[in-house]
Parts: structure tokens; C-alpha cells; sequence
């Protein structure tokens, strides 16, 4: 399980401005710490750069210039430029303040940047600063002015013709005023740069954040982290401005929904620059709307409203964008049922769907030269991911990746190479390269994986598909001893995140439970790992099955591949066990609790176990509030079915989570105890957050499984 066995698969990949290297951040087995590569765009062998050389390129969030040539980032709070052919570096900004959001102007002549809730501006040539904001703190009324002083300022006024000459030349500029408890954020500067969009976020005095305590330290001392609120708690508000940068004036966004709360983001100027393109989201979450902003009236115009009596899907403010004339502008969205690419007039609001099938689109782009999209997308198999092209109006779409199971591709600055992180089921993640067309070559630039890695045969998991008791098609993945015994033992892993895909053909999220799988399958169990209702990859009423009551469907489907086990594997029905973690230990947890007969023994590993204690922006899609829809949050928690708990079972938890909290695993223990069962263990983990980061941690946490497993099942 440690890196020096699997490694860390290469990330972060981005191009040189130039487009002669590709540089990521990558640990192959046997390095210590993950450290930056390169490797030319006509192949070899990697190289590891200095510490130096590390610092001459962009990190991965850094902007651009148009031609690539020039990149600006935040370093430590400071603004950096980079050079993006020579490597040259440069801090462009050096304080003891924190700068942060730098961008660079229309005009590319200068970079602006958000310090101290004040946005200002830097000539890249001249170094000239210059403050466009003046946004002070709470106002303080000025103290009334004396006579005397009354009478200088007119007598300075009727003296010196220079101070009414300043007057006429600039008159004064307002200040706008922030509370205590708002900040100032997500600045976007207009091309003539005499109006700023601006994002106003406070924070209620009245919201109450979760205290995770840490008990190993470095002092001794408990020390307590500030983690997040709980769901239907009061949350950040959200409020979109526009700043006239000449006068100070503020005029506040109208985004035409009334009273009803609107939360705005801004994704992208107009080509022409007198537009603003935005995306709102209720607070509810059920609905989302694509905007048009006029800066200079501030009135947000709804020219694309997505509903859903669940949850509209979360998006992305880089999956919407402008097409190229800026007569309209581009989206995705599930309205056919499926995640697609559609493109709506900013006048009459005429919406074209560019893709259609059951199938969904990712990341589209369009190509430099305006004619093409670029976008990935599973049209291939839902347990594959492939890059494709299509003509910018739509039509064909053209498969540009072959290799079987994941392809995330990374354009070349002008388009003509990919560098492409390809995984499939028995192998990890590595870095391809490729010429940017149909049917090419792909060469493989990295090996990161150990020899006794490699030496292992690894499988690929048969994906089967069973019939759920409703009659929908489930697709699982099926790990099979090569000589399974008969009424043999079987065990069901429920993937984590909820709304993620763990059956398909490439190299798992969960690659350490794909390793078990294997410990497992060698101790003659057969394993199988399902997408269940709530999974992503499959369209929006697999997604939504689980509104207003988790543990439902997503139970049942686990319960159905059991069945499916008995009935397809010729598995004893009394040697069944399930585990999962997160959202997995949560359903281990809903399974034991109300379908003990299916199952013999479970291991619940940093579950939830009350779901009002997890979460606003996740729990409050599904199950809306907790004070508005009791009932969602009673029949959904574990917590309320614990006294049907009669197989043996096993906690896991890390005691710093800041996800899921061990405040639900200590919660369900009192509930244990005060219903006095007596078949359930806690391993507790001092020092885990939600993702454990210790190979030791690890290694206890399986051995502990596994010795569930083997007690339970193996010789119950």
C-alpha cells in the first residue's frame, strides 16, 4: 500500500509556454516525497528538476497570457511571474500583506490583484501601482468640523487655483464600506477597466462551526481545529457588486428572482467586453439559471433556466463560456437526462443541443482557431473516458484517444500534440503523449509503479450487470477466486463520495480496497464492488434516486447484489459481509441496521451516521434542511435504526476528520451503549484526518477487516 510499492501517479500536468516540454509533479516507487518532472514533447526519459528548475514553472492554477508566453500566480501570498519559454522568474509584488486573485488586464499591460479587500494594479513594464478600489471598514462617522477649520478649507479653496483645478479634474471618489464580518472576493476587471464585478461574502455572526479536537501534538496540549458548519446551519451569504472604478459607486447585481436568495458567479466577460456572463444557483439548489450582466445598468438577465424538483447537478464556471462571436454562449446540462453540450442565443434565448445519447460530455472547449470543440466524454463505454473533437456548430463527434479505460487529455498550446493520463483497471495512471488526431500513436513517457508491483497479476475485474428488485440495470464490478468454492464466502464494498463511478476500466480512487480485493479473492472470497443509485456516470435519475432518502435504493441495490451473489456466484447466503468507507460506512451502517439477514458482519469505516450533523452544500441538495424536512433526515440516519443491529460490527475513524466528523462515530456508540448491544468494536485513529495519510493507519485498519471477515465468514 505505501508509495515505494504503487507510487503517485503523475498530476498537475501543464505544457511550457513554448510547447517543447510537459512538465507534472510525480513520485515513481522508491522516491521519498513527490517531486516535478519533464519530459520533452518528442519523448525520453523523464527528468526530476532542481529545486531551482521547480521554481522556474507555473503551478497549475496559474493564468496566461494569450500566447502563452507569460504566466502570473500566487506565491506565499506574493505575486510571481513566470516566462514561460526562458523559465525566467520574477516576484512582481513583494509585501508583508497577502495578495491574492491576480489576473492579468485586457490590455495584458498589467496584472491586478485583491490585497486587503482592495483591488489594485501593476504595470508589468513600468511597476507602476495603482489602487482601483477604495473599500474601507465599517464607517465611522466623521466628527463635525470646526469654524476655524471650516475657514481655512475656504480660504485654501479661494487662494490656490491648483486645488480647484484638482477638484474639477477629479472629483472625489466614494468610498464603499465593509462590515466586520464581510470580505471582498472573485474580482473580475471589465477591458476598459472602469468597472469591476466583484463578490461581497459574509460570514453570519450567528453560524456556529464544529470543533475538532487533535490530541497529538506537538506542545501535549489538546488543541481544537475549526472545521465546518452542519447542514441548514446559516451559511456564507453571497452578494454580487459592481464597482464603478472612476466614481467608487456601487451598484448592486439585480439577478430578476426577487426575494428569492440567488447566489452569483461570474464566469466570463463578452468578447466585446459589454457583457458579463453568470451563472446563479438558488439556495435550494433546485434551480440555475445562465445570466447576461449589463455593467452599466448592473441588471443580470436569465437567458437559460435549469430546473429540477431534486437538485440541478453541480456545475462548473469553466464548463459555460462564450462562443466565439458572442451572440451566444455555451453550457452543460442534464436537461435530456444526460449530462450534454448546449448552446443558447443572449437574445431570444434559442437553445441548441450539440450533443444527445446516454452518454455524457465533460471539460468542452473550443479550439484556438474557433472552428472545433474539444471535450471528453464516456460515449465510448460508461467505464471508459475518452478525449473527442466535434465541429463548433456540432455534428460528428471524432474519438481522438484509443487506448482502453481513462484518458484526461492536455492540449499543447497549439494544439497539434495531447499529453494524456491514461490508467485502465490493473494499471496505474501514467503519462502518455500523442499527436492531437485520430488513430494516433500513444508513447508512454513514465513508469511509475515498483518491479514487485509489476510482478503481481493484477486483474481486471469482470464488470457484470444484475437486475435490481425495481428493474433497474446495475452494473458492479465482480472480483472471482480462480477456484471459488462452492457456498463459498463473499464480500460487498460500497464505494465512497456517493455521487462517484468506482465500476469502470480504469486504475480505482480506491486502489488500496482493489488490492484487498485481491487478499481476499486469495482467501477464496469473491468480492463485488457496485455503482449504486446515487453513482455518477450514468444520467440524472440514477443520480437523483436517492432524494429524500439516502439508504433507500442505494441500499437496496447493495442488498439486490447480494442476492445476485447467491443466485449468478453460488455464494452461502449466511457468508455475506459489506464494508465501505464515508459514504460506504454509512451504508454498511444502514445495512446492518435494517437488513441484518442479508448480511453477517460489516465494517463501517469513517461513516456518517446522522446526517444532520454532515454538511450544508452536500446534504441540503438531497435531503433538503433538517428543521424543514424532518422526516428526509429520520429515515436516512443510522443513527434512528441502530437498535436493529444483530451482526457483528466494526468502526473505523480517524479522530481529526474535518469531512466526516468522529463526533458521528462517538454519537453512535453512546446510542450502542444505551441500547445496551454488545456486538460492535470502535478502532479509533488519533492522528487520521478523513483520508488516512499513515501506511500504518492502513495496514491496522485492513488487518482489522480482515480479521472481521475471516472470523465472521470464513469460520462463522
Amino acid at each position: 500500500m505505501s508509495p515505494s510499492f504503487v507510487g503517485e501517479t503523475p498530476s498537475k500536468v501543464r505544457w511550457s509556454g513554448d510547447g517543447s516540454r510537459i512538465y507534472f509533479e510525480w513520485r515513481p516507487a522508491g522516491f521519498k516525497e513527490p517531486a516535478q518532472f519533464y519530459v520533452l514533447r518528442t519523448g525520453g526519459e523523464p527528468t526530476k528538476l532542481d529545486e531551482e528548475g521547480a521554481k522556474s514553472i507555473p503551478p497549475t492554477d496559474a493564468e496566461y497570457l494569450e500566447d502563452r508566453n507569460l504566466a502570473v500566480f500566487i506565491d506565499e501570498g506574493d505575486i510571481a511571474i513566470i516566462d514561460t519559454v526562458s523559465g525566467k522568474r520574477r516576484n512582481l509584488v513583494r509585501t508583508e500583506d497577502k495578495e491574492s486573485e491576480a489576473h492579468f488586464t485586457k490590455d495584458e499591460k498589467k496584472v491586478y490583484f485583491l490585497r486587503d479587500n482592495n483591488v489594485y494594479s501593476i504595470g508589468l513594464d513600468t511597476g507602476c501601482l495603482t489602487q482601483i478600489t477604495d473599500i474601507q471598514p465599517s464607517r465611522l462617522e466623521p466628527a463635525e468640523k470646526t469654524k476655524s477649520q471650516e475657514w481655512l478649507e475656504s480660504q485654501q479653496k479661494e487662494l490656490f487655483q491648483v486645488l480647484k483645478e484638482e477638484k474639477e479634474k477629479r472629483p472625489p471618489r466614494k468610498a464603499f464600506y465593509t462590515k466586520q464580518n464581510q470580505r471582498i472576493a472573485d474580482t473580475y476587471l471589465s477591458h476598459d477597466e472602469r468597472t469591476l464585478v466583484f463578490t461581497l461574502k459574509e460570514e453570519p455572526q450567528q453560524g456556529k462551526a464544529t470543533l475538532v479536537p487533535r490530541y497529538v501534538t506537538k506542545s501535549g496540549y489538546t488543541e481544537d481545529l475549526q472545521s465546518r458548519k452542519k447542514v441548514g446551519d446559516v451559511v456564507e451569504k453571497r452578494r454580487m457588486g459592481v464597482y464603478r472604478t472612476e466614481s467608487g459607486e456601487v451598484a448592486w447585481v439585480d439577478h430578476g428572482q426577487g426575494d428569492r436568495e440567488v447566489d452569483l458567479f461570474f464566469v466570463a466577460w463578452s468578447p466585446d467586453g459589454n457583457s458579463g456572463l453568470l451563472v446563479g444557483q438558488s439556495s435550494d439548489f433546485k434551480d440555475r439559471w445562465f445570466l447576461t450582466l449589463d455593467p452599466r445598468t448592473a441588471e443580470a438577465r436569465a437567458i437559460e433556466h435549469l430546473h429540477d424538483d431534486a437538485w440541478v447537478k453541480r456545475g462548473s464556471t469553466q464548463d459555460a463560456g462564450w462562443m466565439p462571436d458572442g451572440s451566444a454562449v455555451y453550457f452543460l446540462s442534464e436537461s435530456d437526462g444526460y449530462q450534454h453540450l448546449y448552446v443558447t442565443t443572449t437574445e431570444k434565448g434559442e437553445r441548441r443541443q450539440l450533443t444527445r445519447g446516454e452518454f455524457e460530455v465533460f471539460s468542452p472547449k473550443i479550439s484556438r482557431d474557433k472552428t472545433r470543440w474539444y471535450f471528453h466524454s464516456n460515449e465510448r463505454d460508461l467505464g471508459e473516458l475518452h478525449f473527442y473533437t466535434m465541429p463548433l456548430q456540432g455534428g460528428k463527434m471524432t474519438r481522438i484517444t484509443e487506448l482502453e479505460g481513462r484518458n484526461e487529455a492536455f492540449i499543447s498550446p497549439d494544439e497539434s500534440m495531447l499529453a494524456v493520463i491514461h490508467s485502465f483497471s490493473n494499471t496505474p495512471s501514467e503519462l502518455y503523449l500523442q499527436a492531437n488526431e485520430p488513430n494516433s500513436v500513444s508513447r508512454r513517457a513514465t513508469l511509475t509503479t515498483s518491479e514487485a508491483f509489476r510482478s503481481y497479476p493484477w486483474i481486471v475485474p469482470r464488470i457484470v450487470v444484475f437486475r435490481a428488485r425495481d428493474g433497474a440495470l446495475v452494473r458492479a464490478r465482480l472480483y472471482r477466486p480462480t477456484s471459488p468454492q462452492a457456498r463459498g464466502p463473499a464480500v460487498v464494498f460500497v464505494h465512497g463520495a456517493g455521487y462517484m463511478q468506482n465500476v469502470h476500466k480504469w486504475w480505482s480512487t480506491y486502489y488500496r480496497e482493489y488490492m484487498f480485493h485481491h487478499i481476499l479473492m486469495e482467501r477464496g472470497y469473491t468480492c463485488l464492488d457496485i455503482d449504486y443509485r446515487g453513482s455518477a456516470g450514468y444520467g440524472r435519475d440514477w443520480r437523483t434516486a436517492i432524494f429524500q432518502h439516502m439508504g433507500d435504493k442505494d441500499l437496496s441495490d447493495q442488498v439486490d447484489g447480494a442476492q445476485y451473489l447467491v443466485q449468478e456466484q453460488g455464494v452461502d447466503p449466511n457468508r455475506i459481509g459489506i464494508y465501505g468507507g464515508s459514504y460506504g460506512g454509512f451504508i454498511t451502517l444502514m445495512a446492518l441496521f435494517t437488513a441484518p439477514d442479508v448480511f453477517a458482519a460489516g465494517a463501517a469505516l469513517r461513516p456518517v451516521t446522522d446526517w444532520a450533523h454532515y454538511s450544508h452544500d452536500y446534504t441540503g441538495r438531497i435531503l433538503n434542511l433538517p428543521h424543514a424536512d424532518d422526516d428526509s433526515y429520520r429515515k436516512s440516519s443510522p443513527i434512528y435504526f441502530a437498535e436493529g443491529l444483530r451482526k457483528p460490527l466494526l468502526i473505523c475513524h480517524g479522530m481529526v476528520d474535518t469531512n466526516v466528523h468522529f463526533q458521528d462515530t462517538v454519537r453512535l456508540v453512546q446510542r450502542l451503549i444505551e441500547l445496551k448491544k454488545e456486538n460492535w468494536d470502535v478502532a479509533i485513529y488519533p492522528v487520521e484526518d478523513h483520508g488516512f495519510k499513515n501506511e500504518t493507519s492502513w495496514c491496522d485498519e485492513y488487518k482489522r477487516i480482515l480479521q472481521l471477515f475471516e472470523t465472521h465468514l470464513w469460520n462463522p
